[in-house]
């Protein structure tokens, strides 16, 4: 079934990943520089963890080196609000460390990488849909301009050296287990309420942002990592999964669990960074290209995210 790589492994998305291909009978490998594995202690036995930093060239290189995997997922990143509070240390792991990746990668003739992007590479003024055509221009936060650095290093590793760099950009990820960061107003929404909590989000309730569910964001991360290469006409592609105004989302919610108690504060800050993001995405590419198609509207991911929530109460504190 193949050997995989996963950096960032120990993350939200990574154990999601970790357990989706454990699952699937692959051999997992995951290199990380968090030593909290709580996320996947129930499949700790099944994977083998390499402590590293992305931003120290020798870990990557011996990692990729000692593991000799088939692919690698490259996940690992610091998201907006840690590499705000730190720029300097959010350069030297997300565009370093993926320079790192895709030149080990090269040495070691790994040649296929899958790279999640996302939507925190635009920046206003956009169009109200945005697809792979529309211009990256100036993103106002590191992450997204390391974000827009490593997906050129990938078709750049593509073209000269013959690099499988596969790129999905996302919109923002909602699910059980997802409570930090400027979008988390959605899981939160779920969460809360969920477990009998009063909900209080810092977005305004007509605050709209494209999401898509994690299960979604496996199926498409495993799909395109499996995709025929003559299929693919591009490097990097728009991926979409739902976007409605926020009160609508709540009321949603309300129609699942009654009794919820769900509050817009709308924190200035977090409603201008909203606000900055576009609101749909066209994925007509990946559609057309090699058949994705998102399984979750936002009612669905609602009543799965409810189940999985109270079928596991201690996981999901």
């Amino acid at each position: 079934m193949g050997k995989s790589l996963i950096t960032g492994g120990l993350g939200y998305v990574g154990a999601n990943l970790a357990h989706e291909l454990v699952e699937k009978g692959e051999e997992v490998v995951i290199f990380d520089v968090v030593t909290d594995a709580s996320m996947i202690s129930d499949i700790r036995n099944d994977v083998q963890i390499i402590r590293g930093n992305l931003s120290n060239w020798a870990e990557v290189l011996e990692a990729i080196h000692s593991s000799k995997v088939d692919k690698i997922y490259h996940l690992g990143a610091m998201i907006t609000m840690p590499a705000e509070a730190n720029p300097w240390a959010a350069y030297n792991t997300n565009a370093n460390g993926t320079y790192h990746i895709l030149e080990a990668a090269r040495l070691f003739d790994v040649k296929r990488i899958i790279f999640p992007s996302g939507i925190a590479t635009y920046s206003p003024p956009l169009p109200d849909v945005i697809n792979e055509d529309v211009f990256q221009s100036a993103p106002k936060q590191m992450y997204g301009i390391t974000k827009i650095f490593c997906e050129r290093m990938g078709e750049y590793y593509h073209q000269k050296f013959g690099i499988d760099f596969r790129c999905v950009s996302f919109p923002a990820i909602c699910g059980p287990g997802r409570r930090e960061g400027l979008a988390a107003y959605a899981s939160l929404m779920v969460h809360e309420p969920a477990k009998g909590r009063h909900c209080q989000l810092q977005i305004d309730e007509k605050g709209q942002m494209p999401f898509i569910y994690i299960k979604d964001v496996m199926r498409c991360l495993t799909a395109i990592a499996k995709v025929d290469d003559a299929c693919l006409r591009r490097r990097v592609y728009s991926i979409q999964g739902f976007s409605l105004p926020a009160n609508e989302m709540a009321a949603t919610v309300k129609k699942h669990i009654p009794d919820a108690q769900i509050e817009f504060l709308a924190d200035a800050n977090i409603v201008r960074l909203a606000a900055d993001m576009p609101k749909k995405v066209d994925d007509s590419r990946a559609r057309e290209d090699w058949g994705w198609q998102a399984e979750y509207n936002w009612e669905n991911a609602v009543k799965d995210f409810i189940t999985e929530i109270r079928n596991n109460p201690e996981k999901y504190a």
